[in-house]
């Protein structure tokens, strides 16, 4: 009996320390078709969506569910491994929690890599995947960015950022400090955000940044560190998996910004041609949070493909 009662607080410190809690929130009628909103990161969060976005695709009809990923945004864990199967688990959790079978999947930038590896091995689980700004095919973005910025600082003759962009050009391309530096170069010059967005977007993130939802836009620093300490696909294409994904039956949509500095021409034919016209939406006036610049076709466009 005695070893019994020891027993016990080891019990509840394992379950404890196994069942992280994923923090998420739900919009709409859980009798609605579902969908999954997979951020962006490592070291993201679904608060922008959530603040912005969520009720709204909500009120077209579907149950839409957000949560920040394992040791990022307000799923807080300081032993979270950031690694593609623990965001797996984490998915997993969702759909126990929230009593579903199968599910349509928004992947957003890095979330499109998430939830398109989870589709690979989750295949029942997935109704159809629908990629918003997601990564595809990470070293050609790099690529592309390095290129571009190359190009900008060449016209400008700014000698000093070209040294840098050589810099970068030389490192491990495994490494969460060539990811990091590829991204701030694009953010340097803009590349995420529209240079003039609309009447009705700049509303949006005004009231956005001035909402009490801002204040818990967490970002974990750490995040890309770990990741890449502790998962090997680091650097990967996953066009493969989507074509393989197709024929499968998962149906595959895609909405781009025309002003998303990550993503090349090229990348944009290849994906629409994957898809097909008719899944493929590429917005002008438009970057990356394309859920914000052009609100009303996002909605719009989930809409009347999932309808």
């Amino acid at each position: 009996m005695k070893k019994m009662f020891l027993l016990i607080p080891l019990f509840f410190t394992l379950f404890s320390a196994f069942s992280q809690t994923i923090y998420s929130k739900a919009f709409g009628n859980k009798n609605n078709k579902p969908i999954i909103f997979v951020h962006g990161g490592p070291s993201g969060n679904a608060v922008q969506f959530e603040a912005t976005t969520a009720q709204n695709l909500a009120d077209k009809g579907f149950y839409v569910i957000v949560y920040d990923r394992r040791g990022e945004g307000r799923s807080a864990d300081e032993n979270a491994k950031l690694t593609y199967n623990e965001a797996f688990d984490d998915l997993n959790q969702l759909y126990k929690k929230y009593n579903l079978t199968d599910a349509n999947l928004i992947g957003f930038s890095f979330g499109g890599l998430v939830a398109t590896l989870f589709s690979e091995k989750y295949p029942q689980k997935v109704n159809s995947l629908i990629l918003v700004s997601a990564l595809f095919n990470q070293q050609e973005s790099y690529n592309h960015i390095l290129s571009s910025v190359r190009k900008i600082y060449t016209e400008k003759g700014e000698t000093e950022k070209l040294k840098k962009v050589t810099w970068v050009e030389n490192l491990d391309k495994n490494s969460a400090e060539y990811r990091g530096e590829c991204f701030a170069l694009a953010s340097e010059n803009g590349y995420f955000k529209v240079a003039k967005p609309d009447q009705e977007a700049e509303k949006i993130y005004r009231a956005y940044e001035t909402g009490e939802l801002y204040k818990s836009n967490i970002r974990n620093k750490k995040a890309p560190g770990i990741f890449y300490k502790n998962e090997s696909r680091n650097n990967i294409n996953v066009k493969p998996v989507l074509e393989d994904l197709k024929k499968k039956g998962i149906r595959i949509y895609a909405l781009y910004g025309k002003q998303d500095g990550i993503f090349s021409p090229s990348q944009m034919t290849g994906m629409k041609r994957m898809t097909g016209t008719q899944n493929f939406k590429f917005l002008d006036n438009c970057s990356h949070y394309l859920y914000a610049d052009q609100q009303k076709t996002f909605l719009n466009s989930i809409e009347g493909w999932l309808r």
